[in-house]
């Protein structure tokens, strides 16, 4: 499988020391990025690192709900199965599958780097 695009959750995945350079590492491979929070809006002070950010708040539907992963796949031009989401919460991570991305459930940056290179070589 080809990838197009890296979707990650905020708090306590970005957030994560060492989560901004995994996705600017994969932006800088040409796969397309996105931030989608369950929050009201975007994060203040976002480095610009993301394609698109979408926020609960704004779009009026969250994880684990389906529109919300399809609407993040949308902004981005990717199809959903060309996309790999990462969050902390299995079943957020659970949702983004069900629409037919590849989920890896973020317990460490290592542990999310070790499954994002075998995903995207």
């Amino acid at each position: 499988m080809e990838y197009g695009a890296l979707l990650v959750d905020y708090a306590g995945t970005f957030t994560d020391a060492g989560m901004a350079r995994v996705v600017a590492d994969a932006r800088a491979r040409g796969l397309r990025t996105a931030l989608v929070s369950n929050a009201d809006r975007a994060p203040a002070g976002l480095p610009d690192l993301f394609d698109a950010v979408v926020t609960s708040g704004e779009v009026g539907t969250g994880k684990p709900h389906p529109e919300v992963y399809r609407i993040a796949a949308a902004r981005l031009g990717v199809a959903p199965r060309r996309c790999v989401f990462v969050d902390d919460v299995a079943e957020y991570v659970r949702g983004a599958a069900a629409v037919g991305m590849t989920g890896v459930h973020h317990r460490s940056v290592e542990s999310t780097v070790e499954e994002l290179a075998v995903l995207l070589g």
